[in-house]
C-alpha cells in the first residue's frame, strides 16, 4: 500500500482495495504511521478490526521502540538465570535456538504459522514439543507483559495431548528385599548409608532433592513432625513421622550422638551424607532381577500403598506438599482402587441392609 491514492477512504483511518475489495487500516499513532491490510472485505468485520488494532498499539509503551527477538532472548535470560541449574541450561538451549531461526526480526513481525513450521520442525515426542512450545510462550508472554508487544502470537498454539503411562513403583516385599540387598554389601563403605536414604525414600514418600536436603533441624521427633522444604514448587509443608519412619529416624539420631562425641546434632547438620543412591539401588535391582526402579518409584509405591489403604487422597496430597485438594494424585493414580471404595462396593447388594425398615405399599 505504497499511496492510498488508489484506494477508497472508506471512514476514519479505514481504506479499501477496489479491485479486490480487501479493507486496509492507515493509522498514525505517537507519530509512528502503521499501514496494514485488515484481511476481510466485509466492512463491519474491518471496523471492528481496525478497533482492535488500535487498542493493541495503545497498550504498547511508547518509549520501547523496536524489539527484535534476539533482544527477547537476552532479557528471557537475565530472568530465569536464578532458577534451577537443569531449568537454566534447558531453557537457555531453547532460547538460543529461537534466537538462530528470528535472528534480529522485529518480535511484532512474528507470525503464529511460523512458530507452528518451526515446532514441526524438530523430530521430537509430545514430551518436547510442549517444552519448547512453553519456552517461546514465556518468551512473547513476557514481552507483553513489559508492554513491548500487543499481543503474543503464541497465545493460539495449543499444547500437544501426553499419554499417561502407568509407571512401575515396587510392591513393599520388593521394596524391603532392595534395601536388605543394598544393606548387606559387606565390601562397601557406603551400604548403610546408602540403605537407611533409599529406605527413607519409601518410607517418607519424600523426594530425592528434599530428602537429601534434610537437616536435624528439620525433625523434630517429640512433636512427630518433618518440616519439608519442596524444592519443585518452593513451598514449606509439614510431614508426620509415620510409625513406619520413626524406628530408622531413631537409629539415624543415635548414629548422629555417636558421631559427635554423645552430643546432639547442630540444626543444620544433615541427616543423610548422600545426595542419591543411584548406583545402590540400581546394582541392587540387578542383583535381585527387579526392573531398575529409580527414587521417584519409592515415592509412587508410598502413595499406591496409602490410597490402598484407605487414606483420603486429601491428606496424601498434603503429605506431598501438593495445594491442589489431591487433584494431581486422583489424575495419576486413578489405576490404583482404594480399599475403601471396595468396602463400599460390598454394601450394593440386592439384599435389604438389618437397619431398614421396608414402608407399606400404597394404593
Amino acid at each position: 500500500m505504497g499511496t492510498t491514492l488508489s484506494f477508497e477512504k472508506v471512514g476514519e483511518c479505514l481504506y479499501r482495495n477496489p479491485s479486490s475489495g480487501t479493507y486496509y487500516a492507515l493509522l498514525k499513532i505517537r507519530g509512528k504511521q502503521i499501514k496494514r491490510s485488515l484481511k476481510t472485505d466485509h466492512l463491519p468485520e474491518a471496523r471492528r478490526k481496525l478497533r482492535d488494532l488500535k487498542n493493541d498499539q495503545a497498550r504498547i509503551d511508547p518509549l520501547a521502540g523496536k524489539m527484535t527477538v534476539s533482544a527477547l532472548c537476552d532479557r528471557q535470560l537475565n530472568i530465569v538465570k536464578n532458577q534451577a541449574p537443569r531449568t537454566v541450561r534447558r531453557k537457555s538451549d531453547i532460547l538460543e535456538l529461537i534466537r538462530r531461526r528470528w535472528k534480529d526480526t522485529d518480535a511484532s513481525r512474528v507470525k503464529p504459522s511460523e512458530i507452528k513450521s518451526w515446532l514441526a520442525s524438530f523430530p521430537f515426542g509430545p514430551p518436547s514439543y510442549n517444552l519448547y512450545l512453553q519456552g517461546i510462550r514465556e518468551l512473547f508472554r513476557q514481552a507483553v507483559d513489559d508492554r513491548l508487544l500487543a499481543s503474543s502470537p503464541v497465545d493460539g498454539i495449543k499444547q500437544r495431548k501426553l499419554s499417561r503411562p502407568i509407571r512401575q513403583a515396587p510392591t513393599l516385599a520388593e521394596f524391603r528385599a532392595i534395601v536388605d540387598s543394598i544393606r548387606n554389601q559387606k565390601y562397601s563403605d557406603t551400604a548403610q548409608e546408602s540403605a537407611d536414604f533409599v529406605e527413607f525414600l519409601g518410607l517418607a514418600g519424600m523426594g530425592l532433592a528434599e530428602a537429601s536436603a534434610l537437616t536435624w533441624g528439620h525433625i523434630d521427633l517429640d512433636r512427630g513432625q518433618i518440616i519439608v522444604f519442596r524444592h519443585k514448587t518452593r513451598m514449606g509443608y509439614a510431614l508426620p513421622v509415620f510409625p513406619q519412619l520413626r524406628p530408622l529416624l531413631e537409629k539415624r539420631l543415635k548414629l548422629a550422638v555417636a558421631v559427635h562425641g554423645g552430643t546432639l546434632p547442630s540444626r543444620d547438620a544433615k541427616v543423610f551424607s548422600l545426595s542419591d543412591a543411584k548406583v545402590a539401588l540400581s546394582n541392587a535391582c540387578k542383583r535381585l532381577k527387579l526392573p531398575n526402579y529409580s527414587s521417584r518409584a519409592f515415592r509412587r509405591m508410598f502413595i499406591t500403598t496409602a490410597i490402598e489403604r484407605g487414606v483420603d487422597v486429601k491428606v496424601i496430597a498434603q503429605w506431598q506438599g501438593h495445594r491442589d485438594g489431591g487433584k494431581l494424585i486422583l489424575d495419576t493414580y486413578s489405576h490404583v482402587r482404594p480399599a475403601h471404595s471396595e468396602q463400599m462396593a460390598r454394601l450394593m447388594t440386592d439384599d435389604i441392609p438389618a437397619n431398614v425398615i421396608p414402608m407399606a405399599a400404597t394404593g
